[in-house]
């Protein structure tokens, strides 16, 4: 009999412990699938979310791509009213520009005649002085519309002097042939000095010395050779535009010139414009 009663007992005991067992794995399986259902219920409410957000930003650009296409449409019938006056508008713009290439070759024709008017001129200077003057005394060049004559200062003046020396009427002479011949040009003398100081009884510097050799040969082209004063410059550069060193003795002797610009009126020029251009 208490065999039994403990069997009994032993199996009330088991069966008890069984089911706790099992109570918490299906307590278990319950919070996962719960959790799982409130990850997946996120899941849908952000897939909707983003869907929502997705057919705002179609509909948007849908609007976007409407508007365009008025605007589109707008500019079309633009466009076709204009299209007339801008045809009009384009073939007076092409008119004006074929007469402006006709202005711009009829200027470069009067350039190139002016041109040769002063390669001419510069090819009769370099003639006439090269007859009996050593080539390193005078230069004659030819710079667009502008003949430059560049005299060494030993064939007009002794040194330091503004003096003219009686070789200088020579070379001016010569130079004056040539200057009467073109009652057009303007002339220029400039007159120019090395670095080396000078203070004379006469003269207080090489700005002095440039302005008053200048003056000297103006004075001979006016009085000995009759050429209008009018047409006449004379200006003074002093030692600040040299064509070599002032280090050497070469470079202070290449310094030391005269230099004779023959100058284009601007008015003779336009009126050189003005004249037909012939083939």
């Amino acid at each position: 009999m208490k065999k039994i009663l403990v069997l009994v007992v032993a199996s009330l005991f088991l069966s008890s412990c069984v089911s706790q067992k099992k109570y918490t794995e299906l307590e278990t399986n319950y919070n996962q699938k719960s959790q799982e259902l409130v990850d997946t219920k996120a899941d849908l409410m952000k897939c909707q979310v983003d869907a929502e957000s997705r057919e705002a930003l179609l509909n948007q650009q849908i609007q976007s791509l409407l508007k365009d296409k008025e605007q589109t449409l707008e500019y079309v019938d633009n466009l076709t009213v204009l299209s007339k006056s801008a045809s009009e508008n384009i073939k007076e713009t092409l008119a004006q520009m074929g007469k402006k290439d006709e202005y711009i070759m009829h200027v470069q024709k009067a350039m190139s005649r002016k041109d040769s008017i002063n390669l001419a001129l510069g090819y009769q200077l370099k003639s006439v002085l090269n007859d009996g003057f050593n080539d390193q005394d005078i230069e004659v060049n030819v710079e667009k519309t502008v003949v430059y004559i560049n005299i060494s200062d030993k064939l007009l003046f002794k040194s330091g002097s503004a003096t003219i020396s009686k070789r200088a009427n020579e070379v001016l002479g010569k130079v004056a042939k040539v200057i009467a011949a073109q009652p057009t040009l303007e002339v220029m003398v400039e007159g120019y000095t090395d670095n080396k100081p000078i203070s004379t009884a006469g003269i207080k510097d090489n700005w002095d010395l440039s302005v008053k050799r200048a003056t000297s040969v103006v004075r001979v082209l006016q009085n000995d050779f009759n050429i209008a004063p009018e047409r006449l410059v004379a200006a003074g550069r002093s030692e600040y535009k040299p064509v070599a060193t002032n280090d050497t003795v070469e470079g202070r002797q290449k310094n030391r010139r005269t230099r004779i610009v023959l100058i284009p009126q601007l008015d003779q020029f336009f009126d050189l414009l003005e004249q037909p251009v012939t083939e």
